[in-house]
């Protein structure tokens, strides 16, 4: 399969600064909490096809923020992400599927130093050269996973049945990647 137009081979560096790794989880039952990570790194890489191309991210788990300190600080601790024990979440993609604009990415998630292989619904938003004469790719992503499956089953139950936090978490990516640089001889 061909990889998505204007992608040229090479690996293309992220841009954290125009990015999102972000997730929400059901709260108390009735309504979603957000999270984001503001410390990731990813490479593209390219290749002549997409079986020959690739995508490796690592996420810094003490990067989490949801806005709120308390949670923040419950979420960084040892009932969920653990981060003095697992500093990182890796994402290391394992196929490549679609065309055009629609494309999933099968990869291996490693949260806890549990790896499980996820499924990525991707929209590949095209390629573009900024003002400043930089070549940047976007890329809209998303996928479902069960918290449990990861490790993390801290839950506290509810008065009225139930329980605070729920086990699907939905995670939503929004990318920039930059062009590797061209070199002229």
């Amino acid at each position: 399969m061909t990889v998505p137009s204007g992608l040229t081979s090479g690996t293309w560096s992220f841009d954290p600064t125009h990015s999102e790794v972000g997730f929400s989880v059901r709260h108390a039952g009735i309504s979603k909490v957000r999270g984001s990570f503001k410390d990731v790194d990813a490479a593209l890489t390219v290749g002549s096809s997409l079986e020959d191309s690739a995508i490796v991210v690592t996420i810094k788990t003490a990067s989490f923020t949801s806005g709120d300190e308390n949670r923040d600080g419950h979420v960084k601790g040892a009932d969920f992400f653990d981060v003095e024990q697992f500093p990182e979440m890796t994402f290391v993609s394992t196929s490549h599927a679609g065309s055009g604009e629609s494309y999933t990415i099968t990869g291996d998630l490693t949260i806890r130093g549990i790896t499980k292989s996820v499924v990525l619904d991707t929209d590949f938003n095209g390629v573009a050269v900024d003002p400043f004469g930089i070549t940047r790719a976007g890329v809209s992503a998303s996928t479902s996973i069960s918290r449990k499956d990861f490790g993390l089953t801290w839950n506290a139950a509810l008065e009225a049945g139930g329980v605070l936090v729920g086990d699907k978490v939905t995670i939503s990516i929004e990318a920039q990647f930059v062009a590797p640089a061209v070199v002229t001889v």
